[in-house]
């Protein structure tokens, strides 16, 4: 049964998995020409105090290569402090639709699908937290599109503009980023990410986490859920579609003689970042104090790529003292 909050629409219901809580609801919103199948978990009786009387809407990201379960550890501790919690599946991933081509996975269209979650929960503004690509669309949207975020919160995930600059400024940080370049190979990667049952999904994470970041069943679900996927290409395409953009831009601006300027942001940020990540160097959150207007920085020393896994009960807490701090008035629709 799904708990009806005022104001919001449901469409159809998928399967929700054995283990997960009985307060947590799998939807399907069919926003952008897509399905986008989501986990909603709603703020406890008793737990809301906003103006409006409903619960700020939160938009939780995942990254490659997982789904909407990474959050899990986050998902309750968000819903008691008063927040009506959304996670759902990017395109490409798990339950959600995976629409064929790059050109499927470019920026306009991952913000375009934040954009349709929102306006189908009868929202106008929501929270973003994202990691990893999740915070890369986190970016954007803060950046395209203000009037919708509320806040952003990002974990691992650098700012746009200021990861390019870096790549041709750090040659280490170019050498981490490096496996980029390969997954632009036609179906190679596919088959790689498809062996063995996917197996590189577990020595990928494995390679990148912090010890005991993720059980056995986090890592199995993952897996799981690139399997549900039509194809690996989905999430690959996002590294393609990045890519030929990042290219096409850069040379554009080669022609025209300009070095643009790192795009501002002008909502409440929170970066939480996780030192020991060996693909994205901590030097990625220098600079940021110059294009975001009200920033909050936390380190997380002894975590790698995946700070919200590897140390959950803290990220939980950081977020939920960044929510409640820096929480501007939600225009919810009628």
């Amino acid at each position: 049964m799904t708990e009806d909050i005022p104001g919001e629409r449901h469409d159809r219901k998928t399967t929700r998995h054995p283990a997960d809580p009985p307060n947590w609801h799998h939807e399907t919103a069919y926003v952008n020409d897509i399905e986008i199948h989501y986990v909603t978990v709603a703020p406890a009786p008793g737990t809301v105090d906003h103006p409006t009387g409903t619960a700020p809407l939160v938009v939780l990201l995942h990254g490659f290569p997982e789904c909407w379960y990474t959050w899990h550890r986050q998902l309750d501790t968000l819903a008691d402090a008063g927040y009506r919690v959304v996670a759902p599946d990017l395109r490409g991933y798990n339950r959600s639709s995976t629409p064929a081509g790059v050109p499927s996975y470019q920026m306009d269209e991952l913000v375009a699908d934040v954009r349709g979650l929102v306006e189908h929960r009868n929202a106008a503004q929501t929270a973003v937290i994202g990691h990893d690509w999740g915070g890369l669309i986190g970016w954007e949207c803060a950046m395209r599109e203000p009037e919708m975020v509320s806040q952003l919160a990002v974990l691992n995930a650098p700012h746009p503009d200021l990861y390019r600059r870096r790549l041709l400024q750090s040659p280490s940080q170019l050498v981490r980023s490096s496996y980029v370049g390969a997954l632009q190979l036609p179906w190679l990667p596919e088959r790689l990410f498809e062996a063995d049952g996917y197996r590189l999904v577990e020595l990928s994470i494995e390679g990148l986490a912090a010890a005991d970041a993720f059980s056995t069943e986090d890592v199995d679900r993952f897996r799981a859920a690139l399997e549900r996927s039509d194809a690996p290409s989905g999430p690959l395409n996002y590294y393609r579609a990045i890519a030929r953009d990042t290219l096409s831009e850069g040379l554009s601006s080669l022609l025209r003689g300009e070095r643009p300027s790192p795009r501002q942001v002008d909502v409440p940020t929170l970066v939480l970042w996780g030192e020991q990540d060996p693909v994205l160097g901590s030097a990625l959150t220098d600079g940021l104090d110059a294009v975001v207007d009200d920033l909050r920085v936390s380190r997380f020393h002894e975590s790698s790529h995946w700070p919200h896994a590897a140390q959950p009960q803290q990220v939980a807490d950081e977020l939920r003292r960044f929510l409640a701090r820096s929480s501007r008035p939600t225009r919810d629709g009628d």
